[in-house]
């Protein structure tokens, strides 16, 4: 997956290390689901996260505060889709623009 960078002087938005916490939290969330229902997952982080799985909006929002220490400032929840994801490839696809967009106007680069 290709990332976009917005870069403001020296100052470069982290796509890389936002994308990897939420694909490791996300599929943390994934696995731990499915440990407690029983369900056997493929072994790869790339093959789960592109399974149809459903990704509750509820935990991406709790996730959300993992990213916010390297962003330097809070989300608010609303980046996050209501209704939640079909797995953590599409939440991945759906929050990064949301969440550089965000980073932008913190740091007063026209969106």
């Amino acid at each position: 997956m290709s990332t976009t960078t917005a870069t403001l002087g020296s100052v470069t938005f982290p796509a890389s290390s936002i994308e990897a916490t939420l694909r490791a939290d996300l599929v943390d969330a994934i696995k731990n689901e499915a440990g407690m229902k029983g369900i056997v997952l493929p072994s790869s982080i790339a093959a789960i996260s592109s399974m149809p799985v459903p990704v509750d909006s509820l935990v991406v929002v709790s996730i959300l505060c993992n990213v916010e220490p390297a962003l330097g400032f809070l989300l608010p929840d609303k980046v996050v889709k209501s209704g939640g994801y079909s797995s953590v490839d599409e939440a991945i696809q759906l929050l990064l623009p949301k969440i550089e967009d965000r980073w932008k106007k913190h740091k007063g680069i026209k969106v």
